[in-house]
């Protein structure tokens, strides 16, 4: 996310709730956007999912207490107007405002090296009032956390109830094994940025406070490469390709994400790698589908089976149960298999949901057709007197 989102957007407004909604309002708002705007059930409308991009972002910050802390301390201090420039360029109520890329001073809000995530927005301000002059109260910053990386795999649906092992394959920046991942040539190491002295931040006065800022010198860094990889040029990475063994509990569901911490994007020249996210797509199973932690099943059965009831046999995931069908049984009644479902975290299970199909049979033979004709002449109509009342209305 850019810096100045966090100035610009309004992510209250983006997700419909107020300003002093609780966090359960938040997530129900959020949740009803997502589900409302899915890509999934909205396919081919650009719209829709900008609106899904959108709520995801604000959720991001505003469903994250310490972020929406700091949101609204930031949207207060620049939408109140505090920060002002006069005529002179000190900060002072009144004259000319603050362009936010003068606060950035050009570098956390899209310079740097962007190969590596540059400069935190996060990093910047828990210094930005440092309450000291030039040099004083800069928190060291060392080498930039690596980007997120995010994949996507399809499981059977087998796989995912039961959970399983399987290999990830991707090309994307790794470690440089030229350099190990600080950037300089073999042989060399990088030394102390002189400008910063290692603290990756420079801070500078602007009126009656004192601002902190990514170093230019170092990008943040807090060390320079003076003679480079000739593998990675100075970057500590490379485009590599890799392969992960990837462990899918059982009961992971369609939409969900795996994270692998530090599996993501090595940080410039030896920072924390960042974390891989992995998208579950479940293929759909041709007999089960599933609501939560239950599996569910329609099975077909005779009209007279439901009339007269019978013992069905049905399938599960590891073997078979029998369910009786009680006499008279409508069709669309549900029967219930306890614990023959998904398996909790806990130990516990869901169950298995058998919805019955009543089947009436296209076409009957002469002797079926007579025996069903004594059976309706010897069965009581079935009570439509009040829809019978209403018909009369119009006769």
């Amino acid at each position: 996310m850019s810096s100045k989102d966090w100035i610009e957007k309004d992510f209250y407004a983006v997700l419909g709730v107020d300003k002093a909604a609780s966090a359960d309002d938040i997530k129900k708002a959020y949740r009803k956007l997502a589900r409302d705007s899915h890509p999934d059930h909205n396919p081919g409308d650009p719209k829709a999912e900008e609106r899904f991009k959108a709520a995801s972002e604000a959720y991001a910050v505003l469903g994250d207490d310490a972020k929406r802390r700091e949101y609204d301390e930031l949207r207060s201090l620049f939408g109140s107007g505090a920060f002002r420039r006069n005529a002179r360029g000190a900060g002072q109520p009144g004259g000319m405002p603050f362009d936010v890329s003068d606060l950035f001073g050009g570098a956390a809000g899209g310079g740097g090296d962007r190969r590596f995530g540059g400069a935190g927005f996060q990093d910047l301000f828990s210094s930005i009032f440092s309450g000291g002059g030039a040099g004083g109260g800069a928190a060291p910053r060392g080498p930039a956390r690596g980007r997120d990386v995010e994949a996507e795999v399809a499981l059977d649906f087998d796989d995912a109830v039961r959970g399983v092992t399987l290999p990830l394959t991707l090309r994307a920046p790794g470690v440089c094994d030229t350099c190990h991942g600080n950037g300089a040539k073999p042989g060399t190491q990088p030394r102390t940025c002189q400008v910063c002295h290692g603290a990756g931040v420079t801070t500078r006065n602007q009126g009656s406070f004192s601002f902190s800022e990514p170093c230019r010198n170092c990008q943040g860094v807090g060390t320079v490469v003076e003679e480079k990889c000739p593998e990675c040029q100075g970057t500590g990475g490379v485009t590599k390709t890799r392969t992960l063994n990837v462990r899918f509990p059982a009961g992971v569901a369609d939409g969900q994400k795996i994270r692998l911490a530090g599996r993501g994007e090595p940080g410039a020249r030896g920072g924390p790698a960042g974390d891989l996210f992995v998208h579950v797509k479940v293929r759909p199973d041709e007999l089960f589908g599933r609501t939560g932690d239950d599996l569910t099943l329609t099975v077909p059965i005779t009209f007279a089976e439901a009339v007269l009831g019978t013992d069905l046999r049905v399938p599960t995931l590891d073997g078979a149960v029998t369910l009786r069908v009680p006499p008279g049984t409508p069709s669309g009644r549900v029967l219930r298999a306890r614990g023959k479902g998904v398996v909790r975290r806990d130990g516990r299970a869901g169950d298995l949901l058998v919805t019955l199909d009543v089947v009436v049979p296209a076409r009957l033979s002469d002797e079926a057709r007579t025996a069903l004709e004594t059976f309706a002449a010897q069965t009581p109509p079935a009570a439509r007197e009040h829809l019978d009342a209403r018909v009369r209305r119009f006769s």
